[in-house]
């Protein structure tokens, strides 16, 4: 079997795959997409004590502004992530941007490039649900297509959700000698480039987010760490991380890659 034949049989695994899924995928990803606000919620109820000492000893700010902090966390979370999964009003994906803006400050992220790149991905797993709330503007004139078409809005957000996704990966990247470990950053690297500029897409997300899977089971096992123990701690917040983006990938695969991206150009060919 030749590599094009080989590549035709995958996408059409992807395609077949989509049809089975077409009803409820959108919710599936959604709900994986704030999946890590869900989580940060809880952790803030549970935790409010540690969350708002660390935020009154790294500020200066005083038990008030931390408890408010914790709060508004806490509140504008839980409050917010239902409404995206079922309702979509784009307002709530603001509010979601504005937790992610103001936990950047708050917990130092700004420094920290890893953890800075994987709040991005997050944020870009939001554009991707802002798109899907967003109505295309339809012509003016019936079967005649709208001026700007590839650049709306709404593809827009969908090459930035896109471009921004990839950064969590590039968290994944490991640096040593070993073959498998060159293999391996090879394909990733791969796959999140044809990703980034909407090539075979649905296919490359579909591979990512078997492959974030693997990773997220295998090196995130949170359950298997006693909760007393600060690994437990840290482990799960990767694992709803991971989870977010993997939400935005099927987001990618259930929308398509948008107007702004090779596989849209290659309609036009």
């Amino acid at each position: 079997m030749g590599h094009g034949d080989l590549m035709s049989r995958a996408e059409d695994v992807a395609d077949q795959f989509l049809r089975l899924t077409k009803h409820y995928l959108p919710h599936v990803a959604r709900l994986c997409l704030v999946s890590t606000f869900l989580e940060d919620g809880v952790r803030m109820w549970f935790q409010w004590g540690e969350q708002s000492e660390y935020i009154d000893s790294t500020w200066s700010c005083g038990h008030f502004l931390a408890n408010a902090f914790v709060l508004l966390n806490l509140l504008g979370q839980l409050g917010n992530v239902h409404i995206c999964v079922w309702l979509l009003p784009s307002n709530t994906c603001f509010a979601l941007f504005g937790i992610i803006a103001l936990q950047t400050v708050a917990y130092s992220i700004l420094w920290d490039l890893k953890f800075l790149m994987r709040n991005l991905a997050l944020g870009g797993g939001l554009l991707l649900l802002l798109a899907e709330c967003r109505e295309e503007a339809r012509s003016m004139f019936a079967g005649v297509p709208s001026l700007g078409h590839h650049s709306s809005p709404k593809h827009l957000l969908q090459l930035g959700g896109r471009v921004l996704l990839v950064l969590m990966f590039m968290t994944l990247l490991h640096f040593d000698l070993s073959l498998f470990t060159f293999l391996q950053n090879l394909v990733g690297t791969a796959l999140i480039v044809l990703v980034a500029v909407g090539f075979k897409t649905k296919l490359a997300a579909l591979t990512l987010v078997a492959w974030l899977l693997c990773i997220n089971f295998t090196f995130n096992a949170f359950w298997t760490i006693p909760s007393y123990k600060p690994m437990h701690d840290f482990l799960k917040y990767d694992f709803f991380q991971t989870t977010s983006v993997i939400g935005g990938l099927l987001l990618v695969v259930a929308l398509g890659p948008g107007g702004v991206s090779m596989d849209e150009k290659k309609k036009e060919w």
